[in-house]
């Protein structure tokens, strides 16, 4: 299904895409998603500047970072060496800045009048936000696939093991599908590309830069760091550590902790903005 096709049945009330259609309104959903998350994709393959520039700017994160603190923060790892320190928290850094683009994304449909297109087709009313955020999780997937790679090669190695290695990508992929939610929310409600891409950037720079990402919570001001700890890009990146490389800050009194921990504030992202952006969805005019 493109966003140029005609309309041919009514349009529905609910969620559910015809009424009288076969098929559960759950089959219709994730076919709907299936549809529009393959629009998205054909449509960001189709700007090959958009991609070379999208998987460039993580890829010098990885190299840049790695290179300039490494003397400054890695005496203070104890055992760990920085790239393997800082990979797993650029990972989440990549995947929460990325989440910025879902709002941009989103925003550009909404101006060009595309989702004005979907709202008019027989189609599940949320496959239009599920599509764009399951489009931007796929995107998200293969730059960390890229940055893995690239931190291979200067040195990283994830040492706890294929499942744990496995594990931390799914960490690092379920806070990034959580806060693309919060931004998907974002919108539509700030109207314009630029003031989402601005309000974004906002919301996201300081949720980063303040966070254990580039450096250990053990080297800030205490007041800071009280703050830090209780930062979910924080419990991400501390997740992620954990089933990369076993890092595991005296805050915690267990391995799980952290990983129990990012779980449940994705989780929570998700209860409280998936049904927002609907909601708001269906009642955008």
């Amino acid at each position: 299904m493109s966003a140029t096709e005609p309309r041919t049945t009514p349009v529905p009330t609910s969620d559910h895409p015809v009424a009288g259609a076969s098929g559960s309104p759950l089959y219709w959903l994730f076919r709907d998603t299936w549809s529009v998350t393959k629009r998205n994709l054909r449509h960001y393959v189709r700007q090959p500047r958009l991609l070379v520039f999208s998987t460039i700017q993580p890829v010098m994160f990885v190299l840049l970072f790695s290179f300039v603190f490494d003397g400054v923060v890695g005496v203070a790892l104890d055992g760990f060496s920085y790239i393997d320190f800082l990979l797993p928290g650029i990972l989440i850094h990549s995947s929460a800045f990325r989440t910025t683009q879902t709002a941009v994304g989103l925003a550009e449909d909404l101006e060009r009048g595309v989702v004005d297109r979907f709202r008019s087709m027989p189609m599940a009313r949320s496959a239009v936000l599920s599509g764009r955020t399951m489009a931007d999780l796929v995107r998200s997937l293969a730059v960390l696939g890229l940055m893995i790679v690239v931190g291979y090669m200067i040195g990283f190695r994830f040492n706890q093991g294929v499942l744990a290695a496995i594990g931390a990508i799914a960490v690092v992929a379920l806070f990034g599908y959580a806060l693309s939610w919060i931004f998907t929310y974002i919108a539509m409600v700030v109207p314009g590309a630029e003031a989402v891409q601005a309000a974004g950037f906002v919301a996201i720079f300081p949720l980063v830069f303040a966070s254990s990402v580039f450096v250990p919570v053990a080297t800030m001001p205490s007041w800071l760091a009280t703050i830090v700890s209780y930062n979910p890009v924080t419990l991400g990146a501390d997740a992620a550590r954990v089933l990369s490389i076993g890092y595991l800050p005296e805050a915690y009194d267990s391995a799980w902790e952290p990983i129990a921990w990012i779980i449940a504030v994705s989780a929570a992202i998700m209860a409280v903005f998936i049904p927002m952006s609907v909601n708001r969805y269906r009642r955008m005019t």
